[in-house]
């Protein structure tokens, strides 16, 4: 629908929780993606609707696909910058791009998910309104 959209931005800080971690006190695969979906959740927050409220509207989010590339182990009580970035509105898909980055700014991982706009009550894809486009791609940048 949309490709060449502002491209809100936001940081959210994270501590690794010694729960999230291995037998090595490091940050376990499988908790990426929560990191990835707090990010994104807090940077439509942002907008001035939160997730759970666009779910009531109708409107459900299902990932789609999910690429991870880990560059540096991130530790047990670390504090985390996980930043997420809306790239594109495509149609019915959302595309984000992610960076974490540690405490010394040493890059931890990248990722990218798409999205699908998606009825919650028949799971099909539906085209989202241009009112919740503008809504999504205004949202103020936070401080990196």
């Amino acid at each position: 629908m949309n490709k060449n959209i502002n491209k809100p931005t936001n940081v959210s800080y994270i501590r690794v929780r010694y729960g999230e971690t291995d037998r090595m006190g490091i940050l376990h695969h499988s908790i990426y993606p929560l990191y990835f979906e707090e990010a994104r959740t807090d940077l439509l927050r942002k907008s001035g609707k939160s997730y759970k409220e666009l779910e009531d509207s109708g409107i459900i989010l299902p990932v789609r696909d999910i690429t991870i590339t880990y560059y540096h182990p991130a530790y047990y009580d670390d504090i985390l910058a996980v930043k997420v970035t809306l790239e594109e509105i495509t149609g019915v898909r959302l595309n984000f791009s992610y960076e974490i980055t540690n405490e010394e700014n040493i890059r931890v991982a990248t990722a990218t998910t798409s999205l699908i706009f998606t009825d919650a009550k028949t799971f099909r894809p539906v085209r989202p309104s241009a009112d919740l486009i503008r809504l999504m791609t205004e949202i103020p940048d936070s401080p990196a």
